[in-house]
């Protein structure tokens, strides 16, 4: 298993260095303190951690400004300019949806990403980590003591001794040999300067407000004898994020050696919060279905004239939020994304009530979306003729069933075009489909409005098309 290293530029000129490693759903890994792409890589020390999390993942780490490969010249360390730092790798990666894993004192940058992003973030891991700096300073004593600990690294850093301070802090259970490589990978990640630099801005970051109002799937794992961050930091943080999963794990190390048997548990827990879901609808559609599918079109109302008026940078934002809404939609019901067609998707289901299901579930989503965004936007500025800078999305949803011709990962033929051309009628909000989807879905529930006999363009024979309602409609 090799890692692919490359580099990015951020959007204030910083290149930073990042990897990636096996194949599947994406989980991008923030790390905050030590980081060297290459020296971790190659030590065996982390290599059993980084090749679990890579065996069903397309894996990606990379080294913050001022570590590791990137950029070690640069002035300032903040909040702001790590999340930076991850939004550059995430868009050179060509990442649109993924998993984010933050370590140790990166949780704080994960955290403002996912709360900034939250239709790219899919689901959110924290492990080791705080929402404030676990270390009060408030008072006079601990703040003499901490600025001490700064000299003491930017005077120190380059004599082991120092470093090995802070790596019995870090790995208390580690062999003589790994805490020999571990002063190593300190004094290769950063210069005295960074190091001291970077500790004394973490011990700044205040996040809790950021993480109460986070509203992506998340998992909080902390070691309960966790020698570099208390147990009682990650159990105040899973306090602070709505509906987060808090998992305690048994162990001293705030990171995994080579050899601990932990190292299942850890990655066990999050294999299960991320589920098989993610993964199987990319595998899903890999490989088009062949037989008797039902087809599924998307089509997003007005994208030209959002361009037109946001830009293309807004308008971008506002297409990815339709995207994460579509295919988390997808997975929940068993849908094969087949492509996307710029502002819609295409998708097939192996039955007509899962494919009912989901336009349902969009079309609710979209409503629930609409009205926060109602509630939330400031009215139109009527001098300027300005729009607010939320905006609804609506979405036509058209629906057919047949044999379509599998090539090349996609579907043709007069099933696939009818199902377009049967959402291409459908009105922004709606779910229009063509009789025989109606016909497969029969007695499951659904209710159907007959709007008759319709001609649609290309097709000589019209066709019966229904409106469609949920169950409980």
């Amino acid at each position: 298993m090799e890692q692919q290293i490359r580099f990015c530029t951020t959007s204030d000129g910083v290149r930073i260095a990042y990897a990636t490693v096996g194949q599947g759903y994406p989980l991008v890994r923030v790390l905050g303190w030590f980081t060297h792409l290459e020296y971790e890589w190659k030590n065996p020390l982390w290599r059993p951690t980084n090749e679990g999390l890579a065996a069903r993942h397309q894996f990606v780490r990379y080294d913050g400004r001022g570590t590791g490969l990137s950029d070690r010249n640069v002035e300032g360390s903040t909040l702001e300019q790590w999340v930076g730092d991850l939004e550059a790798v995430v868009d050179a990666a060509g990442l649109e949806r993924f998993a984010l894993l933050g370590i140790s004192q990166s949780g704080p940058t994960a955290i403002v990403y996912a709360l900034r992003h939250p239709e790219r973030v899919s689901h959110l891991i924290l492990y080791g980590s705080w929402a404030k700096f676990p270390y009060p300073l408030e008072t006079e004593e601990n703040q003499q003591f901490f600025n001490s600990l700064l000299t003491l690294v930017r005077l120190g850093w380059s004599n082991p001794p120092t470093r090995q301070m802070f790596t019995t802090i870090f790995i208390p259970g580690a062999s003589a040999e790994q805490m020999r490589w571990f002063n190593e990978f300190q004094a290769a990640s950063a210069s005295p300067e960074t190091a001291a630099r970077l500790l004394e801005a973490f011990s700044k970051t205040d996040v809790r407000d950021e993480a109460a109002r986070l509203a992506v799937p998340t998992l909080v794992l902390h070691r309960r004898g966790d020698t570099a961050c208390p147990f009682d930091a990650g159990r105040e943080l899973a306090s602070l994020i709505p509906n987060a999963r808090f998992v305690p794990l048994e162990g001293d190390n705030h990171l995994y050696l080579d050899g601990e048997e932990g190292i299942r548990d850890f990655l066990q827990a999050i294999e299960e919060f991320l589920g098989p879901g993610e993964q199987a609808t990319d595998e899903a559609a890999a490989t088009a279905p062949s037989g008797l599918v039902t087809i599924l079109f998307t089509d997003m109302e007005g994208s030209t004239s959002l361009t037109q008026r946001l830009g293309d940078a807004k308008a971008q934002e506002l297409l990815r939020s339709h995207n994460a809404i579509i295919r988390d939609a997808l997975k929940a019901h068993g849908g094969s994304e087949i492509k996307h067609t710029g502002d819609g998707v295409m998708a097939s289901f192996p039955s007509a009530s899962r494919a009912l299901e989901c336009a349902v579930a969009i079309q609710r989503a979209f409503a629930e979306r609409n009205a926060g965004v109602a509630a939330l936007a400031p009215p139109q500025d009527a001098a300027s003729g300005a729009p607010a800078p939320l905006e609804p999305l609506l979405v036509r949803i058209g629906l057919n069933a047949g044999e379509p011709v599998a090539e090349d990962e996609d579907l043709f033929g007069t099933a696939v075009q009818l199902a377009a051309r049967v959402c291409a009628r459908a009105q922004p909000g709606q779910i229009l489909a063509a009789n025989v989807v109606r016909e497969l879905s029969a007695g499951k529930g659904f209710l159907f409005a007959d709007l008759g006999d319709v001609v649609l363009r290309g097709f000589e024979d019209p066709v019966r098309l229904y409106e469609v309602r949920g169950p409980d409609a």
